[in-house]
């Protein structure tokens, strides 16, 4: 989820509370103000401006992190908390001086290198300075923030940096991904150019030939539209060759999209690692075809009805007594519970033991939910029967 914007409350109080655990560096402050050793008049200031200070930073880190660009808004808040951590630092004691680290933070989070490091290196040097004016720096308080400012600052910078990567690149994957279907949608209007277009231009030919012939060889046009309907049934074949390879879904596809799939969910993907082998040589289109939309009907469950945090994708050659075969294998650590046959189980079903397999499903009372799609590697079982819902 780095670099994206909190979709729901709970990701955005997720969020804020991942920001917001820092702020416990701020206790010197709060206890300065609970001590009683200032007026009455200075500690309602002091409430007020470490009030406005928290809610500055919290929206500026919360909002800015992941965008590139540095508006006027980001400025004026920047400055405000540079002229609350002074002011503060100031008026009160040198515990206020942990606020320029903060600053420091802020300013690592929001601006762009190499701005950001000449702004945590300036604030470093305003700390020092402030601290020697409050005598800070003789109680050593100052000098021990300056490791804290300087790597607090070059390190949200670096977390900038790396958020704002992941953006881009996400970027990049949807733009290579409509790249994509732009192509095969180019490739199939070629594709249909050269199943249909040699077609129809014979169908026309001929068509026009049937008119002229027709009131004075009728023999002979009616030959030309007979010829003409064996055409279009020919093309009508070809048209539907086509479309159904262009629907089979493919196993290494359909894995590439459930990655995304899940990730997109918040669901963290174990799938075979990158190279290793995942179809055996021989496997036919049809049986693929099987498990590919089990596999997509698999995680479409999880990612919809799961509530899953985990999900294991997994392909294994079992030899058995019956011959060989390719499981496919999805379990989660979701929700569990009785798993209920629907459409979407009954049209795996169906597929599979249509191509000799077999689908079994596992559900746990509390927790995980497993489905295994099993076709056979070699000659396809006569009459199969599928495997219910069971351990």
């Amino acid at each position: 989820m780095m670099g994206r914007p909190p979709r729901n409350r709970r990701q955005a109080y997720s969020k804020m509370l991942w920001i917001g655990i820092w702020l416990a560096f701020l206790g010197a402050p709060v206890e300065d103000l609970l001590s009683g050793g200032h007026t009455i008049g200075f500690r309602f200031w002091g409430w007020t401006g470490l009030a406005a200070f928290v809610a500055l930073y919290l929206r500026l880190v919360f909002r800015q992190i992941s965008r590139g660009n540095e508006g006027r808004t980001v400025w004026t808040i920047l400055a405000a908390l540079f002229v609350i951590a002074t002011t503060l630092s100031l008026a009160l004691d040198t515990e206020w001086l942990v606020l320029y680290v903060y600053v420091a933070v802020a300013c690592g989070a929001a601006l762009r290198l190499p701005l950001a490091a000449w702004a945590v290196l300036g604030l470093t040097c305003v700390l020092v300075a402030v601290g020697l004016a409050t005598g800070g720096a003789d109680a050593g308080f100052a000098p021990g923030l300056l490791i804290p400012a300087l790597i607090g600052g070059f390190a949200m910078t670096g977390v900038r940096q790396l958020v704002l990567t992941t953006v881009e690149l996400r970027r990049a994957r949807a733009t290579v991904a409509h790249l994509a279907a732009n192509e095969e949608r180019l490739r199939l209007a070629r594709d249909l150019h050269d199943l249909l277009g040699h077609s129809l231009s014979l169908i026309t030919l001929k068509s026009e030939l049937a008119g002229r012939m027709l009131p004075a060889e009728p023999e002979q046009a009616a030959q030309q539209v007979k010829d003409i309907e064996d055409v279009s049934r020919q093309a009508l074949v070809d048209v539907r060759e086509a479309v159904s390879g262009y629907r089979r879904p493919r196993l290494l596809g359909e894995l590439a999209g459930a990655q995304v799939a899940l990730t997109a969910a918040g669901i963290t993907p174990v799938v075979p690692a990158e190279g290793e082998p995942l179809l055996p040589d021989g496997l036919p289109e049809e049986r693929e075809s099987a498990l590919a939309w089990s596999l997509r009907e698999a995680v479409t469950n999880v990612v919809r009805h799961g509530g899953a945090r985990r999900c294991a994708i997994e392909l294994v050659t079992r030899q058995t007594l019956d011959g060989s075969f390719l499981d496919l294998v999805v379990e989660d650590d979701g929700v569990g519970g009785t798993a209920l046959p629907g459409n979407g189980l009954t049209g795996l079903t169906e597929r599979l033991v249509a191509v000799g397999g077999s689908l079994e499903t596992t559900s746990g009372r509390r927790s995980g939910f497993r489905l295994r799609a099993r076709v056979p590697l070699g000659a396809p079982s006569v009459g199969g029967e599928p495997v219910g819902s069971g351990a």
